[in-house]
């Protein structure tokens, strides 16, 4: 049997080299579709360590408060953009309340949108943060130079402002921005701080934000009452579900819900790391099955050039069979050569796909975004043994019909 297997692959291997352009066009198809597989299953992966780095860099000890019901299990609504106005200043002073929340450290909400800020020709569409005074304790940063805005900017609406590394330069140049001004629509403001360059994440790129208080932003500015989230720091890690649940009963009395629904979602670190886990790994499985649809088609390939190479070689096979070939020897080349040709369709593609998620991965760390290259190797292995499969499958109709030509019949084909 070994013999058998031996001659056949030999013969395989020279019946591709006498075709080679023949041998190209019958992989492409595998080629493109384990290619697919691999580039989805990489970049999924990759994007998803992001995503959670840039989450598990939010702290262990930090619980978000957002707007909208959501299930136990499920994404927020805010996660899909859906504004709700459930959460109020009202909620965030309250939820600051120790006597409440008694493992509550500190506490911010955040109302945002996009404004256009001007300093003399110079104006740019940028991202905007009304932050409350305790941003700088529960996001454990510091200021690179100046100042953040106190309680009482807050409380007297003043017109200051906090510059993200990238907009101070965007805006002011090489100059110093402390205690220059700035406008935002018609109004005037002093910039007081600068924050160091943070990075981006795939939801928001702190260094391109400007940051002023949360009432000057929602009264002067975007002219609303709500809250887009509420971020909290827990005094330590084995408080934060007995602070999530203070923080639900607290907001659920609040907002009279009795025994309705929750118009509020609270998560911890852990529990959004596990939707985001179950979200990316569900898009990216999805995306999986859809790219593997290729090599299907790229089986059903190799089939058809299968059936016309038994058509071709049916003289070919009539002296096999007169010189004493059996049906299994027959048999044992097609399939072979079906198998061959699947491998390196597989091989090559798991290549090609690694190539591309290379260069993806550098294109993306160029872009400034912390970006692990991750090769699915596991995956590149299960893609190339289902070639193999597909390879058997696939080859097994026109090895069989192979095997079944009688040599007088085949001796006698033109």
């Amino acid at each position: 049997m070994g013999k058998l297997i031996t001659t056949s692959v030999r013969l395989a291997m020279a019946n591709f080299a006498a075709a080679k352009g023949r041998t190209f066009l019958t992989i492409l198809g595998i080629v493109i579709g384990i290619a697919s597989v691999i580039i989805v299953m990489a970049i999924g992966r990759s994007s998803q360590e992001l995503i959670l780095d840039q989450v598990r860099s939010i702290g262990a000890t930090t619980i978000s408060v957002l707007p909208g019901a959501a299930d136990d299990d499920g994404p927020p609504a805010a996660i899909f953009g859906i504004e709700t106005k459930t959460l109020t200043v009202e909620d965030l002073h309250a939820m600051n309340n120790h006597t409440s929340v008694p493992h509550s450290k500190a506490v911010y909400g955040v109302s945002s949108g996009s404004v256009i800020a001007q300093v003399g020709s110079n104006a740019l569409t940028v991202p905007l943060s009304g932050v409350s005074s305790e941003y700088l304790v529960v996001e454990n940063i510091v200021v690179a130079s100046g100042r953040f805005f106190s309680s009482l900017d807050d409380a007297h609406q003043n017109h200051v402002v906090v510059l993200g590394a990238e907009a101070a330069t965007n805006l002011f140049g090489r100059r110093d921005p402390i205690d220059q001004s700035l406008s935002i629509g018609k109004k005037k403001f002093t910039v007081i701080g600068v924050f160091p360059e943070r990075g981006s994440t795939i939801v928001s790129s702190p260094d391109k934000e400007i940051f002023v208080p949360l009432a000057t932003a929602q009264k002067s500015i975007l002219g609303t009452d709500h809250l887009n989230h509420i971020q909290m720091r827990v005094d330590d890690i084995q408080n934060i579900d007995r602070a999530m649940e203070d923080v639900r009963i607290l907001l659920r009395a609040r907002h009279n819900i009795g025994n309705g629904i929750d118009d509020f979602s609270v998560r911890s670190i852990e529990a959004a790391m596990n939707v985001l886990t179950d979200v990316t790994n569900a898009i990216t499985y999805f995306l999986v099955a859809v790219a593997a649809i290729a090599l299907f088609v790229g089986g059903i390939g190799i089939m058809n050039i299968m059936v016309i190479l038994m058509h071709q070689r049916i003289t070919e096979i009539g002296l096999r069979k007169a010189l004493g070939a059996r049906q299994r020897d027959i048999f044992t080349q097609f399939i072979t050569e079906s198998v061959i040709l699947s491998f390196i369709g597989g091989v090559v593609g798991f290549l090609l796909g690694a190539t591309v998620a290379v260069i993806v991965a550098f294109v993306v760390q160029t872009l400034g975004y912390t970006w692990q290259l991750i090769i699915p190797f596991d995956a590149a292995a299960i893609a190339i043994a289902i070639t193999f499969f597909i390879g058997l499958i696939f080859g097994s109709y026109p090895a069989y019909g192979a095997s079944k030509i009688s040599p007088m019949e085949a001796l006698r084909y033109q």
